[in-house]
């Protein structure tokens, strides 16, 4: 599969790598209109940007993998795409946030995926030697992947809690199990352990949110939710509170070859960002 995604020889690898990279690409694509969203209020609405600056990292990661794999096609088509739109997320991002978000940004970027990356090369390149790269840069990105996929059990726990999966759209969820599927067989083909093991794990989480949907689509009047952040024109109605609205309203793309869930990796980081947003719709 070095030449291009299909090869007569190993066929069946490269239809699910050409699938995986259009279901990947879909998922790349479903933070669009957040992004729309921003352009035209021309204001990022307290919106973190650390997943999209990891997204971007993990594209970088599995293009260094595909490139040291050196047959590895797939991975290094939907990676690369991944790569460009990311980018483009952060950049978008820094031009409309805050001053002190665009501060936090900048730091995060540099601290991941210029620091963190440019020393995995160095180490790969410089430390390891040749017939052992692959285990150890497939080893790095099974563990990055796995650590990423303990990120939808918030969003499992909030649809659990308050019986309402209304922020947990369905198709979301459908392309995530799609991708995972894909992707795994494309590592079970390739015999590449380091692709197939972390979608076991995504297509877990993935489909756990398809069957929650499906229990928890019909909301209670109760727990009607604002569809917005700063949206508190509903009165009479129990809200979650803003900073968990705001990250189920994120539907981010993991931008890797496997699941991407990275919006739930900075909930934290949404509830100290946003005290003022919460004291102000709790004023009404």
């Amino acid at each position: 599969m070095a030449g291009g995604l299909f090869s007569m020889e190993h066929p069946w690898a490269s239809a699910f790598g050409i699938l995986g990279n259009i279901v990947s690409f879909l998922v790349f694509l479903a933070p669009t209109p957040t992004f729309l969203r921003v352009y035209r209020k021309k204001s990022t609405e307290g919106f973190s940007s650390v997943p999209y600056v990891v997204a971007l990292f993990s594209c970088a990661l599995w293009i260094f993998y595909a490139l040291v794999k050196t047959n590895s096609s797939p991975l290094l088509t939907i990676n690369a795409f991944g790569c460009v739109v990311e980018s483009a997320y952060i950049l978008i991002y820094l031009i409309y946030a805050p001053r002190t978000a665009r501060l936090r940004t900048l730091a995060s970027f540099f601290l991941v995926n210029v620091t963190a990356f440019s020393l995995i090369v160095i180490v790969t390149l410089m430390l390891v030697a040749e017939p052992q790269r692959v285990k150890v840069l497939g080893s790095i990105c099974l563990a990055f992947s796995m650590a990423v996929f303990v990120a939808p059990m918030s969003v499992i726990l909030v649809v659990i809690r308050t019986k309402s999966a209304e922020f947990m759209p369905f198709s979301l969820s459908f392309f995530l199990t799609l991708s995972a599927v894909a992707w795994f067989f494309y590592g079970l083909f390739t015999k590449d352990l380091y692709v197939a093991l972390p979608n076991v794990g995504g297509f877990f989480f993935s489909f756990t949110q398809m069957v929650l949907y499906f229990c928890y689509r019909k909301p209670k009047p109760a727990a009607v939710l604002p569809t917005t952040a700063t949206d508190s024109t509903l009165s009479g109605a129990t809200t979650l509170p803003v900073e968990e609205v705001m990250v189920m309203e994120l539907p981010l793309a993991v931008p890797e070859v496997t699941i991407p869930v990275l919006a739930e990796l900075h909930k934290l980081e949404q509830q100290v960002a946003s005290p003022r947003k919460a004291a102000a719709a709790k004023a009404f």
